[in-house]
């Protein structure tokens, strides 16, 4: 009897969690795997909820959880196919607009590799339907109409925050004046040249996504959807923002904009062996320095990767680098290269006093969690105004790839970790993303869920959504008010005229009489 009680209770618990579990299709395009870390752990925390998760990427996962189920389409040879396009430093030299317009033909055949691949085109005819698409967007507009094609509300997740690709989708104001483009170097407190810039960069960005970048990945999608972009411009129901108070700039958001960032940080696990006793003998301190998946080491040219070596083998401290290749000469007995390292593990540690980084997102996030100081070297994208962000935070000092050398580069280590103002400062910033009412991943998951409970959660959309462009910025009004101050400028000009006249033909007749 106890043993039939038992497997009617295992069997109501298991129907609960059937009954209570979402099919989910997340959409991580890029082939970059500090991109794909943020898809990853999201979606581990929905298979943890007891979720059907459904992960196209052009990564492999050998581990987890077993709550829900599970599975992956393989982009296969997408990541080598991409890589191959941006692994020089040629496109980092060139001027911004060169570089946007290169990073946007870029964007437009990620997508298309991303729709065109077989496992991608199998999954569309499957006629299969989910409960939810989740998109990560990065000018890949076309994606949005696998939402409507499957049947499903969409949730677009920006790994860089809030920003003007985003902003547009659920109608987010985003005044030039104090709202940086994510690419430029700028911070919210602008002067009249760089908001002046800043207004001409997003007008033309908008300009060129109406015109250009939309048809395009319009006709991927009658392509490779048969379907029509229009029918899933509105159908954002949700925006998650990889951003949090202490790693961005305060700015508006609509209801319907989640800020989740640091979501995918984790508990610090045991460092491997040989990595604990390095950093454990670090007496004098150690550095942890790597620019990320985007720019690898050993693309570095010869007069920067020497520059490199020269200020480490002259400091006292003992040095992390994450290098692509293991087989680097003339290396210091202080410097430890790897093609990988724990990065938060790493950051963890409390010998750990600098990073030295890119910029991007992800390590922005990092370091202020464990409360790192850094010296920021930014190439491309929105590591700039990140770089930006955390000098004016006080706890990072920047230095720009081309102004890289011995001189700046030794100058610019010794500066921030002599000066204690940096470590007290990211130590500020991280007590702010530690004091947290709800864990970011936790709010994830309940907001996900709460979309597919109300069916789109139509109710969190501001009406700017269903307004043409020319009723959003009130061009009609301001005609209106225009033509009628013109209007009203004219008649009072013609009654004045007629009233001046009026009383000078009585003085000319009576000059007439005399």
């Amino acid at each position: 009897m106890l043993k039939l009680r038992f497997s009617i209770l295992l069997l109501a618990i298991i129907l609960i969690n059937q009954i209570n579990a979402y099919k989910i299709l997340c959409l991580w395009s890029l082939p970059f795997r500090s991109h794909y870390i943020l898809g990853r752990a999201y979606a581990r925390a929905l298979v943890e909820a007891g979720h059907d998760v459904t992960m196209v990427s052009g990564f492999h996962e050998k581990d987890f959880p077993k709550n829900g189920t599970y599975r992956e389409v393989i982009l296969t040879g997408q990541i080598e196919q991409m890589e191959a396009m941006i692994e020089n430093e040629d496109h980092f030299k060139e001027e911004p607009w060169s570089f946007q317009i290169y990073f946007f033909k870029f964007c437009e055949e990620l997508t298309r590799q991303f729709l065109k691949h077989p496992n991608v085109q199998k999954l569309i005819k499957s006629g299969e339907k989910f409960d939810l698409v989740v998109v990560e967007e990065f000018s890949n507009h076309a994606l949005r109409a696998l939402a409507p094609h499957f049947g499903a509300p969409l949730i677009i997740f920006s790994s860089m925050g809030a920003n003007n690709w985003v902003n547009t989708l659920v109608a987010n104001p985003a005044p030039p004046s104090y709202v940086p483009d994510k690419i430029s170097p700028y911070s919210g407190l602008m002067d009249f040249w760089q908001r002046l810039d800043n207004t001409i960069t997003i007008t033309t960005q908008n300009i060129i996504t109406e015109f250009f970048i939309k048809p395009g990945h319009d006709r991927l999608v009658k392509q490779f959807i048969n379907e029509h972009l229009d029918a899933s411009t509105y159908n954002v129901s949700l925006i998650f923002l990889n951003s949090d108070a202490s790693t961005n700039d305060p700015i508006p958001k609509v209801p319907n904009m989640i800020e989740i960032g640091g979501f995918h940080v984790q508990p610090p696990q045991q460092l491997p062996s040989d990595l604990q006793l390095f950093l454990d003998d670090a007496k004098d301190g150690a550095i942890y320095f790597s620019m990320g998946s985007h720019l690898k080491s050993q693309n570095m040219s010869l007069d920067k990767r020497h520059a490199i070596i020269n200020t480490f083998s002259k400091i006292k401290e003992k040095v992390l680098w994450k290098f692509g290749d293991n087989s680097l000469s003339g290396l210091p007995e202080n410097v430890k290269i790897s093609k990988w390292f724990p990065q938060q593990e790493v950051l963890a540690h409390p010998n750990v006093k600098l990073f030295i980084t890119h910029g991007g997102l992800l390590s922005a996030t990092e370091t202020i969690y464990h409360a790192k100081p850094t010296v920021t070297i930014p190439i491309f994208g929105d590591q700039n105004q990140n770089a930006k962000i955390a000098e004016i935070n006080g706890f990072s000092l920047t230095l720009l790839y081309k102004d890289l050398n011995e001189e700046t580069f030794s100058k610019t280590i010794r500066e921030v970790l002599d000066n204690p103002k940096f470590r007290l400062n990211v130590e500020k910033r991280s007590q702010i993303m530690h004091d947290k009412q709800v864990k970011p991943l936790e709010k994830a998951i309940y907001w996900t869920e709460y979309v597919i409970r109300h069916k789109g959660a139509a109710h969190l959309q501001v009406a700017g959504v269903y307004l043409p462009l020319y009723k959003y910025l009130l061009l009609d009004v301001f005609s209106f008010i225009f033509l009628s101050l013109i209007t009203v400028l004219f008649v009072l000009k013609i009654v004045l005229q007629k009233v001046f006249c009026c009383k000078r033909r009585p003085e000319r007749s009576e000059k007439k009489d005399k």
